[in-house]
């Protein structure tokens, strides 16, 4: 099996035991709408991974250990696999560990978080980076679908900001309104050239990252089902993750969407993303 980071580890930062990060592949694709490719997602992600430094803004995240699981199997109905994700965010994060699950379609961001909060015993904070706000009620008459998993996440209660976001329906403006979704849409951060933003004080001190890597411009990362003009770039998306978590805890991750083309240069963006915002998640 490849693990994520495979030339850089030590045997003992990559043992279970020893690493304060778990990567948990899961190459889902059930209800792409567009685009298709999310399934090889996180084996791409995986194997760039080994051309990374372990050097990451002047700390070796690495060194905390990294321990990359057995991919989730995907198969049977949608419930079905995000309990199974779900089981492992939640032995994560009650084990000592912050889950990174690499997809994969944006939907299992439900599974992960459900975990996740369910090991905390309370509600989290999303911070979503993404070009679109994935609040759909349904999508295509599934309830589970990549467009509507926010709408999930905040109907059970869990706070949501939203960065980077350049295409929704009215629904979903209406949405943002009742549950009092924070956001800054990517039309404002890019002509504002905003890096650093700063959370409303009563959002969750937990904090989930949900990085769709359509949330970048299609000039950063093209090799995604839904490509949308006019995104983030790739150190303002990172930026902007790193000034929300100021003052507050990092406890899981995920990085979703990727659809490999056979450009390595996009592999290893999404394996540099993951990796600085474990970085990002080490500081605090």
């Amino acid at each position: 099996m490849t693990i994520f980071l495979d030339s850089e580890l030590t045997e003992v930062e990559r043992t279970e035991e020893n690493a304060r990060f778990c990567i948990i592949p899961m190459p889902l694709e059930r209800t792409v709408s567009y685009g298709s490719g999310t399934q090889n997602g996180p084996a791409a992600i995986i194997e760039a991974s080994s051309e990374l430094e372990r050097l990451c803004k002047g700390s070796e995240p690495c060194a905390l250990g990294i321990h990359t699981e057995e991919a989730v199997n995907c198969s049977g109905p949608l419930p079905e696999v995000m309990e199974r994700l779900a089981q492992r965010t939640q032995a994560a994060v009650l084990a000592g560990k912050v889950p990174v699950t690499l997809g994969g379609e944006h939907s299992l961001s439900y599974g992960a978080i459900t975990g996740v909060s369910r090991a905390l015993g309370q509600k989290v904070g999303i911070v979503q980076i993404d070009a679109h706000a994935d609040l759909r009620i349904a999508y295509q008459g599934e309830k589970h679908s990549h467009a509507s998993v926010m709408n999930l996440l905040v109907e059970n209660g869990h706070s949501l900001a939203q960065f980077g976001v350049r295409a929704l329906c009215q629904q979903e403006v209406d949405s943002r309104k009742e549950y009092d979704v924070f956001f800054m849409d990517a039309e404002e951060l890019v002509c504002g050239n905003i890096l650093d933003i700063e959370l409303p004080e009563d959002f969750p001190e937990l904090v989930y990252v949900s990085f769709d890597v359509d949330g970048l411009d299609p000039a950063f990362m093209p090799a995604t089902g839904t490509p949308v003009p006019g995104g983030l770039a790739y150190y303002q998306s990172l930026r902007l993750v790193e000034s929300a978590l100021k003052g507050r805890r990092c406890v899981g991750i995920d990085v979703v969407e990727l659809a490999p083309d056979g450009n390595a240069a996009w592999d290893f963006t999404a394996a540099q993303v993951t990796y600085r915002l474990m970085a990002a998640a080490a500081e605090k």
